[in-house]
């Protein structure tokens, strides 16, 4: 697999408005993030400083993840999805504390 990368074979949809645009620009940026402290690992930095781009990844992809099932829950309330569906989707937002 020389010259590709993890994500060359992997198709992502368009997003489909706004708010997963917003989702999918957030995830990127701790993407971009999360290489910078793998560059700086690699670089033998501080470990404090390590750690604390560490929690700043972790906490950009905690907030996506949150979006993301806000605007679904929203989506299904507004659809009018049956309850079985919506509980799902509790227990996916509850099981991220």
């Amino acid at each position: 697999m020389e010259g590709k990368t993890l994500t060359d074979d992997v198709t992502v949809p368009q997003p489909r408005d706004a708010e997963t645009t917003s989702v999918v620009n957030r995830v990127r940026r701790a993407q971009g993030q999360l290489g910078g402290v793998l560059r700086m690992i690699e670089d033998g930095r501080e470990l404090a400083d390590v750690v604390g781009q560490l929690k700043a990844v972790t906490r950009a992809l905690d907030k996506a993840a949150f979006a993301l099932l806000s605007n679904e829950l929203r989506r299904a309330h507004a659809d009018g999805d049956r309850p079985e569906q919506i509980e799902e989707l509790e227990k996916v937002f509850l099981s991220l504390s």
